[in-house]
């Protein structure tokens, strides 16, 4: 029998994302704001507003998560590193960081999986979960699958689907491949294109712990939002 979602269990699974470059801090704040109210779990920022958000969504059930080498993975590792020390001081819980996709493509899987560990290192000093962000509309399935067990190896806690900035965002088939590939240790966030009610609960019936969701009130009260994110 299939469990009958409200609106308030799958606000518990969103991850509302603010990460337009033309984002200003108002916008940050109402966003915030407006996780707080519908009580979802985490607003999604870039790293230069993590302190902003944390501080309006502080003493309420909604945490602050932000982006790690954000949207292409290519930054140096000691960057990505940094990155992710800062953003914790500033009160960030949670990290969505790219793999650095280039390399992963240029099988230089060691190097892959390092980028990863040295993120999760640093968090795992602070109790912080890892997603590491895949990027799948670049990869095959087979590809997908390798990637998902090199972010196990690294010791992230996550893996996700997509940044949102690619040529396309969470599909079911990438999904389910990366559920059966390590949904026994990690858990998936589907991540890009999530426009409505009905693919927000399709991801979380396939077996999805949390959602990328850009238009969160439209999706929350059924309608249909506009855009690619």
């Amino acid at each position: 029998m299939k469990k009958t979602y409200t609106q308030k269990d799958v606000a518990a699974r969103i991850d509302h994302a603010i990460l337009k470059p033309f984002a200003r801090d108002a916008d940050v704040v109402a966003a915030a704001r407006m996780c707080v109210k519908r009580r979802v779990y985490s607003i999604c920022v870039r790293p230069s507003d993590v302190e902003l958000a944390a501080k309006e969504v502080a003493g309420s059930q909604t945490c602050v998560s932000t982006v790690v080498g954000f949207p292409h993975g290519a930054n140096l590792t000691a960057v990505k590193r940094l990155e992710a020390e800062k953003s914790i001081r500033n009160g960030a819980s949670e990290l969505d960081m790219v793999m650095n996709i280039g390399k992963f493509l240029s099988e230089n899987f060691a190097y892959v999986e390092n980028d990863i560990a040295a993120v999760v290192e640093c968090a795992r000093v602070e109790d912080v979960l890892v997603k590491v962000i895949l990027e799948i509309c670049y990869l095959s399935n087979g590809q997908i699958a390798t990637a998902c067990k090199i972010a196990e190896a690294a010791g992230a806690d996550f893996v996700k689907t997509s940044t949102g900035f690619g040529e396309n965002g969470a599909t079911p088939e990438a999904v389910a491949i990366m559920l059966e590939t390590v949904g026994g240790s990690m858990k998936v966030k589907a991540s890009g294109g999530i426009r409505d009610w009905d693919t927000a609960v399709n991801y979380l019936e396939q077996g999805c712990a949390r959602l990328g969701i850009g238009s969160t009130e439209t999706v929350l009260d059924g309608g249909l939002a506009e855009g690619d994110y």
